[in-house]
């Protein structure tokens, strides 16, 4: 062949193309050979086609096409033909047409493939799906397969839409570094060993977080960047030691413009890449609704079911479980004044539902430190049965009314001193039968939400003293400066989480920039004027030279292509992720490091005991 370079891509043939000469190249994804005929599937990012080795072929071409296997990389050269209409394949974006290979060139073979590149499906429809780390073993392999070209070619699309937004409304894209100085933002840092100064380290950015900050006090006022972040914490599905972020910053700015901004992100991202719409405005749940509501503050909208106050109950009946719960409201040392007695009414699934069933429901809750669930069913009847049924006897109508309840239905409670302890178990609870029930609203495929007004303090027990709910360069609320330090517990902070079916996509706030309040919050969380000096005193230094208002939000990119891939895992949307225990089993990455090189940076490792 004397040109193997393609023409034209294994996806872009249609039947107007018939007649001409063209030149693909690709892999083989499988051969058929009936006997002086061959018929290749030939596939590359795009697409496949389908090339035919008849008749007209040469002795030589026919010897290539029966000696093909599966993934070999190769070149084909032939004319476009339409194929009968009994022969169409509709499945295809080429499927009206194939190629009549009359040269086909080998440029590399292929061993034997430790899993199938091809969809495998049981007989019962499910896919197959290698094991993980056989996966990460050959990632380049596994990054062939239909899925996982798709998710890499939408991760790309998500991030051009991104640059394509922000870039128009004025955002200027800027690097910031990547060795830092070590500074305590909640995990722990990766280290750099410095060669040039023994016995120093730089550290790897959890966030861009106070460099965007610094570039508001230059005067870029708007700043995005899409940033890799690092943090050493224990890996789970939608966690890794290394991700990326969209990191966005505003100045001379307020919490709606940073809200509306991201929403019409958001829009843009969706309809460019999904053509799906989105709407203007996202929910806007304040975080003790939240909680009281849905028993989370990332709660799944996608299907209805509330959480109710259920402290009328603790009065109808001597039942000492529920007169705890209800008691307790307002004492905890946040302020959350809410009862800790909770209920859900499952709606029509009495009948569905054995007590098999409810003690799998109360070993979710109990996962969350729950005692119990407490139940009862409304029989056809209109009465009470099973559970704690005895105890409310002839207390049908009112418990009813109150609680929305109907024939049919399931009533499943949590009760506990602890409000938060009681929503999170119930909440969980909830969370369980949304999957159980599949109640999601098919119509409803994404729900945002944002959730505000979160406590700005959350107490440490174990350490007996306040920590900062988000971090410590959060403003707080206005109304709350005067009372900082006399009334910790009831501070809200001028902060917001955006979430996205059940998942939290972004953190943000609008952030100090007045030298004074900032070390009212360092002495309130324990830093003395010397910890804060050491950790953060470039930044206090430089709110000291007309530091402007600002805020700003940063969404996890991988995340959100996760969730828009209906995936449950990020690995499925990184190229080249880390497994479960923070490894790549492909290039075997954590290694150990010779000595020599070792010596260069000063470092010497010595065994655990």
């Amino acid at each position: 062949m004397e040109n193997t370079k393609r023409t034209v891509t294994c996806g872009e043939l249609t039947k107007a193309d018939v007649g001409k000469k063209v030149v693909l190249n690709g892999w083989v994804s499988r051969t058929r050979d009936l006997g002086g005929l061959v018929f290749i599937r030939l596939r590359d990012r795009y697409g496949i086609t389908q090339v035919m080795v008849g008749d007209n072929a040469s002795d030589d071409v026919k010897k290539i096409a029966s000696s093909l296997k599966s993934e070999y990389c190769i070149a084909v050269e032939g004319t476009v033909a339409a194929r009968a209409d009994k022969d169409v394949n509709k499945d295809m974006a080429t499927g009206e047409i194939e190629v009549e290979a009359t040269d086909i060139e080998i440029f590399t073979t292929s061993q034997e493939l430790p899993f199938s590149i091809e969809e495998v499906r049981q007989k019962d429809g499910t896919v197959v799906v290698p094991n993980e780390d056989l996966r990460l073993k050959y990632r380049y392999l596994d990054l062939r397969r239909d899925p996982m070209q798709h998710n890499i070619i939408l991760r790309s699309q998500v991030a051009f839409a991104t640059r394509e937004y922000l870039t128009s409304k004025g955002f200027l894209e800027i690097e910031t570094p990547t060795f830092i100085k070590s500074t305590p933002e909640g995990a722990r840092d990766y280290l750099v060993p410095s060669r040039v100064h023994p016995g120093k380290f730089y550290s790897l950015p959890q966030s861009p977080q106070l460099y965007k900050q610094l570039l508001m006090v230059s005067g870029f006022d708007k700043y995005f960047q899409i940033a890799r972040c690092y943090r050493d914490e224990d890996a789970r599905g939608d966690r890794q030691p290394e991700f990326t972020q969209i990191d966005m910053e505003l100045s001379f700015t307020n919490r709606e413009e940073v809200l509306s901004t991201t929403e019409g992100m958001m829009a843009h991202i969706f309809k460019k890449t999904l053509n799906y719409d989105l709407p203007v405005k996202f929910d806007r749940i304040a975080w003790e609704d939240a909680f009281d509501w849905y028993g989370s503050d990332k709660p799944d909208l996608r299907f209805d079911l509330k959480m109710q106050d259920a402290t009328f109950m603790a009065d109808l009946a001597d039942f000492n479980a529920f007169k705890a719960g209800a008691a307790n409201a307002g004492r905890d040392i946040q302020r959350h004044k809410r009862s800790g007695l909770k209920a859900l009414v499952v709606k029509n699934v009495a009948d569905k539902y054995s007590r098999k069933q409810v003690e799998a429901l109360e070993a979710v809750a109990k996962t969350y430190k729950a005692k119990g669930l407490a139940w009862m069913k409304v029989n056809q009847d209109g009465v009470f049965e099973g559970g704690i049924s005895k105890f409310y006897t002839g207390k049908e109508a009112e418990i009813c009314s109150k609680l929305g309840a109907e024939k049919n239905d399931l009533l499943l409670f949590v009760s506990d001193e602890n409000w938060q302890l009681a929503c999170t178990a119930l909440g969980a609870v909830r969370k369980q039968l949304g999957k159980d029930l599949n109640l999601y609203n098919p119509n409803d495929e994404f729900h945002f939400a944002w959730i505000i007004d979160f406590p700005y303090f959350a107490w440490n027990e174990e350490e007996n003293h306040w920590e900062t709910e988000h971090h410590m360069f959060t403003l707080p609320q206005k109304q709350y400066w005067d009372t900082l330090e006399s009334d910790p517990g009831a501070v809200k902070g001028d902060l917001y989480d955006l979430v996205l079916n059940g998942y939290e996509l972004a953190s943000g706030s609008m952030r100090i920039n007045d030298p004074a309040l900032q070390q009212r919050i360092f002495k309130i969380v324990g830093y003395s004027n010397e910890r804060a000096e050491k950790a953060f005193g470039f930044l206090v230094q430089a709110f000291k030279f007309g530091a402007p208002p600002h805020g700003g939000i940063a969404p996890g990119l991988d995340r959100l292509v996760m969730l828009m891939c209906h995936e449950e895992s990020i690995h499925e949307v990184i190229a080249f992720p880390k497994n479960n225990l923070a490894m790549s089993p492909m290039d075997e990455c954590p290694s150990y490091i010779d000595d020599a090189q070792l010596e260069e940076l000063h470092i010497r490792c010595v065994e655990k005991e």
